[in-house]
């Protein structure tokens, strides 16, 4: 059973980037970097345990056979050493050897289809094993080719890599590719850590009891997504407010239009989650930090660090 979404205290911009891309995959995954035992994989897990239930059609490796029914949404974890193979499947040998079928045995990319991919400590990954996943979460699509193989499937999840920069730094050429990225520290706060105890200690003493009482505020939660992704095709944003996402884009010296382009999409799935029929500059300003501070070059006169440029950018131009 996993610990209530709602129940997680704090960490107010990691929950806000994770039900952003629930409600839209396309944000293109999140990071989430910081000190270790801070609710990381516990935030990941609650989401994909509080989600609906998804057709069993459109969960795990579709191999053809008829599925039906419903299943819970599939939360996978990424373990650091894991083969290439395992990821992203390859020749089922027992069946090669046994009957002499050449057949697939799916990976770990086959099984997360329709849910969550976690990675913890993502930094640690090999390069082209982070490289390969997210090639295949911007395209949905994974092809394995083995031994004469070749196998194509759907491979639809939400990417959510952690992990501590003080244990080794994501190139920033992967770390770019990530949609939203999310800075997590310890509470400084007594009376939050003090809460943090008391409700981890009634999970452990009583999990079911302790999900009840907050059944409640995860139905309102589970609402306040489906109602987002409903929403979020109707959701428009209009060209000053364009203007304005790009333009901080240029003042803060955001490379490509791979951020703007996030800037733009995680503000709309804000705008559907806060019921707005339309994005406003509002919107672009909160997910700012999240969308774009993975994406600043160091400043080499300018040892303030990405959020704060960021503000700052943002409070000039509200001025």
């Amino acid at each position: 059973m996993s610990f209530p979404f709602s129940a997680i205290v704090g960490q107010d911009e990691m929950k806000r980037a994770l039900l952003i891309a629930a409600v839209d995959a396309r944000i293109g995954g999140v990071m989430v970097f910081g000190d270790r035992g801070t609710g990381k994989s516990t935030a990941v897990r609650a989401l994909a345990g509080l989600l609906p239930p998804i057709d069993a059609s459109a969960a795990g490796y579709q191999d053809g056979s008829p599925r039906k029914g419903k299943v819970a949404v599939p939360f996978v974890d990424l373990p650091l050493g894991a083969t290439e193979d395992r990821v992203v499947g390859a020749l089922d040998l027992e069946r090669a050897l046994g009957a002499g079928v050449k057949a697939f045995e799916p990976g770990l990319l086959a099984r997360a289809n329709g849910g969550f991919l976690y990675i913890d400590e993502v930094n640690l990954l090999e390069d082209h094993i982070v490289d390969l996943l997210l090639d295949v979460a911007a395209s949905g699509e994974n092809l394995v080719e083995r031994e004469g193989l070749s196998v194509r499937h759907p491979a639809r999840f939400v990417l959510v890599g952690s992990g501590n920069p003080e244990e080794g730094e994501l190139r920033p050429q992967l770390l770019d590719r990530f949609g939203l990225s999310v800075e997590v520290r310890t509470p400084g706060d007594l009376k939050q850590r003090v809460e943090i105890l008391k409700r981890c200690d009634a999970f452990e003493r009583d999990p079911q009891g302790f999900s009840e009482s907050w059944k409640r505020a995860e139905r309102k939660t589970l609402k306040q997504i489906a109602r987002g992704r409903e929403a979020l095709p109707m959701v428009t944003i209009s060209d000053a407010v364009l203007t304005y996402a790009s333009r901080l884009c240029m003042t803060v010296g955001a490379d490509g239009l791979r951020g703007e382009l996030t800037l733009m999409r995680a503000s709309r799935a804000l705008a559907a989650l806060d019921g707005a029929d339309m994005v406003t500059t509002g919107h672009v300003a909160a997910v700012a930090p999240m969308a774009l501070r993975h994406r600043l070059r160091r400043g080499v006169l300018d040892d303030t660090g990405s959020t704060a440029r960021i503000e700052r950018v943002l409070e000039e131009i509200a001025a």
